[in-house]
């Protein structure tokens, strides 16, 4: 399994990042390679993504939300193999700093090689910072929220 770890600084407080960050259907917005996402439950989203000409559908599970906290996911069923969580750290009132952990594992000789020249890296670098720019053009509206909490118990939860 491959590890990436990016985290970028918004200019929003923390209980905003965390509403839009829930609002998975808006992803394809900021996310590159994102299709499409579709909420099939509380726990449950349905994705599909287009990244260097490869087209993949794959079901990822909540594992755990903890609003203005954390959410955690895993990849349940389709052709990616990943897991990850979102922290929200509060810097100031109107400061966050989102931090994502990824672990995925790479499939063939073009991910592999991708992966180790750092191109998910910088993927991932590229979606945080246009979910910055996402959400302070909106002049920190959310564009919903869901404020459930689900999973994982006291420090639980994926990586």
């Amino acid at each position: 399994m491959s590890q990436v770890e990016e985290s970028v600084r918004v200019g929003v407080p923390v209980r905003t990042a965390y509403n839009q960050w829930t609002q998975f259907e808006t992803f394809p917005e900021f996310m590159e390679g994102v299709e499409r996402i579709e909420q099939r439950g509380d726990s449950l989203t349905h994705w599909v993504t287009n990244v260097g000409g490869v087209r993949r559908e794959f079901d990822a599970a909540i594992t755990e939300q903890r609003p203005d906290e954390r959410v955690a996911w895993t990849t349940v069923d389709g052709e990616a193999k990943q897991a990850g969580v979102v922290t929200f750290h509060r810097i100031d009132d109107s400061t966050t700093k989102v931090m994502l952990q990824l672990e995925f594992e790479p499939e063939g000789l073009a991910e592999t090689v991708g992966d180790k020249l750092g191109i998910v890296k910088r993927r991932v670098s590229g979606d945080l910072h246009r979910f910055k720019e996402f959400i302070e053009q909106r002049g920190g509206l959310e564009t919903g929220a869901w404020r459930g909490e689900m999973g994982g118990g006291p420090g639980g939860g994926a990586i």
